[in-house]
C-alpha cells in the first residue's frame, strides 16, 4: 500500500517516465514481506535500455526491473535506497521521508 504522495507528484513521475527520463518517486509503503521497511523509491524510465544502464551504473541488477507495460521501474528500499538517493542528489525526498 502506497501513501504520502500527492496526485500531482504521481502524475509528474508518470509523465517523466513516459518521456524516457530517469524519474524518482518516493512514498511511504507497507508490505508484510518487508519487515521494518516503511518507504520505497520507484526509479522509472520507459526507455528500458536507459533504465538497465542506470541500474548497472549503480551496481544494481537490471533483472529486478519491474517490466510494467506503462511504467517500468526499479524499486529501491532499505540502505540502498538512501545511498542512491544521496548519489542522485534527491535531498528533498531523503528529508521529507526521514531516510
Amino acid at each position: 500500500m502506497a501513501f504520502g504522495i500527492k496526485r500531482e507528484e504521481l502524475q509528474q513521475w508518470k509523465a517523466a517516465v513516459s518521456r524516457g527520463e530517469i524519474a524518482f518517486l518516493t512514498h511511504f509503503w507497507l508490505d508484510k514481506r518487508f519487515v521494518g521497511i516503511r518507504t520505497v523509491t520507484k526509479v522509472g524510465c520507459s526507455d528500458l535500455d536507459r533504465l538497465s544502464k542506470w541500474c548497472v551504473s549503480h551496481g544494481l541488477n537490471p533483472q529486478y526491473i519491474h517490466y510494467s507495460p506503462s511504467y517500468p521501474h526499479f524499486d529501491l528500499f532499505g540502505p540502498m535506497q538512501k545511498r542512491i538517493l544521496e548519489l542522485e542528489n534527491k535531498w528533498e525526498q531523503i528529508e521529507r521521508f526521514k531516510l
